[in-house]
């Protein structure tokens, strides 16, 4: 198989070569050079800003199964971080050139500004597949002087990038100080929020719910979480928040969030946030073989038996069982929501603490917002349980 030579833009001959020696010869797409991470697919049509910015990629190679990429180029309003932080970036065919009135350059260019290395040209149809039928996987993108036609020493190369599996990314990711997000109109309650990886519209959709965020660094213990102020002025919040993030939650400290469960004071967790929660209340974790990526996941609550279309990024799942409610050292937990899917447990509701979680995005940033409701639930929860009252 040779390069593809059909895109109208002069590109450098670029290759992806996955650990199990499978590859796809391209163009380059981006920065030029060399990079590792895990290959994973998105299933998303839209929203490629929000993934490419959203912390929980961060050492991951994402396919993008749609087909044409950057038709609405890049703007300097829908960054969910501070960054990009995808390690690599696959696409079948890159517009040419942005066409949307909110755009100021061209994905491209962002994408070679902050060097993050990609491939263009390739069948990501097949590549998907083959994801799907081998699972996620060590990978490498290689183009202009890192480009060889040596196969072998290529998967060489890919074999001795780091694994998915028992990497603790939250510290690389998150905040290095703590930040305020004002709420909006009345402040009705203060939050701290852990950031393990958060994206900028979680702080913003709680604000609209009357929540001053009060975002903590990831390494924040449990003086720092007291130390934050509850709306009415006394110690302590009126809540905590544990974000999405990326990497494998076996290696999580699990210090913080179990002082949380015991001083019942409310917790709500999305994503890695609902991993934690599931560890800390005595349930195991284990990697999905593909994970879900993207912002078209069918999830049921079985609370209200109400579907919801969701907004997807883990390859971590609970294992939690479905059928019963659980007893564990925090008292009686169930599974609230569940994906249609593939009945992977996508979230946790304790029943004697004041704590739930979900293991997707709520914030849907971009995606579908069936699930913004959780907010509101959350603000609920702390209405209803001031845990310094309860002591």
């Amino acid at each position: 198989m040779t390069p593809t030579t059909g895109l109208l833009v002069e590109r450098e001959a670029a290759a992806l070569v996955l650990e199990d020696g499978r590859s796809f010869l391209g163009r380059s797409y981006g920065a030029v050079g060399e990079t590792f991470g895990e290959a994973v697919f998105s299933t998303g049509m839209t929203g490629y800003q929000e993934t490419l910015t959203d912390p929980s990629y961060h050492r991951q190679v994402v396919v993008m199964t749609a087909p044409h990429v950057g038709n609405t180029g890049w703007n300097d309003e829908d960054d969910e971080s501070r960054r990009i932080w995808v390690a690599g970036y696959v696409v079948r065919e890159p517009a040419l050139r942005p066409s949307n009135w909110r755009s100021t350059g061209s994905l491209e260019d962002q994408l070679r500004r902050q060097g993050v290395v990609g491939i263009c040209g390739i069948d990501t149809r097949a590549l998907t597949r083959h994801l799907r039928e081998r699972g996620a996987m060590r990978a490498g993108v290689f183009s202009g002087p890192a480009f060889s036609p040596t196969q072998s020493e290529l998967v060489e190369r890919v074999l001795q990038s780091p694994r998915m599996a028992g990497a603790e990314l939250a510290s690389e990711v998150s905040t290095d100080a703590a930040y305020v997000v004002a709420a909006e109109g009345e402040r009705r309650f203060t939050v701290a929020a852990i950031d393990l990886g958060i994206k900028g519209m979680t702080p913003a959709l709680m604000a609209k719910e009357g929540i001053e965020v009060h975002v903590l660094p990831s390494s924040a213990t449990l003086v720092d979480v007291l130390a934050v102020p509850g709306a009415d002025g006394s110690p302590g919040p009126d809540g905590v928040f544990f974000s999405n993030g990326p990497g494998d939650p076996a290696t999580a400290d699990l210090t913080l969030l179990r002082d949380v469960l015991e001083r019942r004071i409310p917790f709500f967790g999305i994503c890695f946030g609902n991993q934690l929660l599931g560890r800390a209340l005595g349930f195991g974790t284990y990697k999905l073989k593909y994970g879900h990526r993207g912002i078209n996941q069918p999830v049921m609550d079985r609370t209200t038996g109400k579907v919801e279309v969701t907004a997807h990024n883990h390859g971590f799942a609970v294992d939690a069982p479905l059928k019963h409610d659980s007893k564990t050292g925090y008292g009686r937990v169930r599974v609230s929501h569940v994906c249609l899917n593939d009945d992977v447990v996508e979230g946790l509701e304790c029943l004697d603490v004041p704590a739930f979680s979900v293991q997707y995005h709520p914030e849907a940033a971009a995606g579908p917002h069936d699930a913004a409701y959780l907010f509101e639930r959350f603000t609920e929860l702390m209405a209803t349980y001031p845990w310094k009252v309860a002591r």
